[in-house]
C-alpha cells in the first residue's frame, strides 16, 4: 500500500511474522513464569509489608516504610541490573531467570504493600472492634474477616500491578533471560525488520492482558458475595 510517496506495506511484514511467531512464542513461558512467580512473591511480602507499615511497633513500621520508599523510587531496570551484575562482586550469583523473578517480586511487593494497606484501612474499624468483642484472635480475625474484604477493593489494583509486572518483562531481555521480548531483538537483529517484529510482540502481550483483564472480572464477581 502506497500513499504519497510512503509505502505502508514496509511497516509490517506478514510473512516475516507468520514465520517468525513459533520462535519468538517460545520466550512466552518464561515471560508466564517471571510474571507468575513474581507476582505470588510480591502478594506474600507486599502483605507482610503492609501489616508492619501499619504496625505501632517502631521497629516493623519504620524498616517496612524506608523498603517500600525505596523500591518505589528507584527504575526496575537499575535494580535487576544490581541483582544480576552487582551482586557477584560481593559473591553472590544467581542466573538470569532467578534475578528476574527476585527482581520483580520484590520491586512489585513495595506496590503492592500501599495497595494492601489502603484497602485493609478501607475495611470499616467496627469490623475489627466486632471482632475483639467476640474475643477472635487477631489473626483469625485478620484472615476470615478483614482479608475477605480487603481483598475485594484490593483486585483491581492488584490486576494493574500483574498486567505492569507481564509487559515489564521486557526488561530481562537486558540480563539474557530468554523470554517474549530478547526473542524479539534477536529475529529484529537477524531480519533488519525491527518495526516487524516490535508490531508483532505487542500483539502477543495484549491478549494476555486481555486474560488477565478476564480474570479480574471473575475475582470480583467472585468476592462480590462479601459486600
Amino acid at each position: 500500500m502506497n500513499f504519497n510517496g510512503f509505502d505502508f506495506g514496509g511497516l509490517f511484514d506478514i510473512e516475516l511474522a507468520i514465520d517468525s511467531l513459533p520462535f519468538i512464542l517460545e520466550g512466552l513461558p518464561m515471560t508466564v513464569i517471571i510474571s507468575i512467580v513474581g507476582m505470588g512473591i510480591g502478594l506474600v511480602l507486599g502483605l507482610l509489608l503492609a501489616l508492619a507499615r501499619g504496625s505501632k511497633n517502631i521497629l516493623l513500621r519504620w524498616p517496612s516504610r524506608v523498603y517500600i520508599s525505596f523500591m518505589r523510587g528507584t527504575p526496575m531496570l537499575v535494580f535487576l541490573f544490581i541483582l544480576y551484575f552487582g551482586l557477584p562482586v560481593i559473591g553472590i550469583e544467581f542466573t538470569a531467570m532467578t534475578a528476574a523473578i527476585i527482581g520483580f517480586g520484590l520491586n512489585s511487593s513495595a506496590y503492592i504493600a500501599e495497595i494492601d494497606r489502603s484497602s485493609l484501612n478501607s475495611v470499616d474499624k467496627g469490623q475489627w472492634e466486632s471482632a475483639k468483642a467476640l474475643n477472635l484472635p487477631y489473626w483469625t480475625t485478620l484472615r476470615k474477616i478483614i482479608l475477605p474484604q480487603a481483598t475485594r477493593i484490593a483486585i483491581p489494583p492488584l490486576t494493574s500491578v500483574f498486567m505492569d509486572i507481564v509487559k515489564a518483562t521486557s526488561l530481562a531481555a537486558v540480563i539474557t533471560v530468554p523470554e517474549l521480548f530478547q526473542k524479539t531483538q534477536i529475529v529484529a537483529g537477524r531480519e533488519f525488520d525491527a518495526m516487524t517484529m516490535y508490531v508483532l510482540v505487542a500483539f502477543i502481550y495484549w491478549p494476555v492482558c486481555i486474560l488477565i483483564g478476564y480474570l479480574q472480572e471473575r475475582l470480583e464477581k467472585r468476592y462480590s458475595r462479601f459486600v
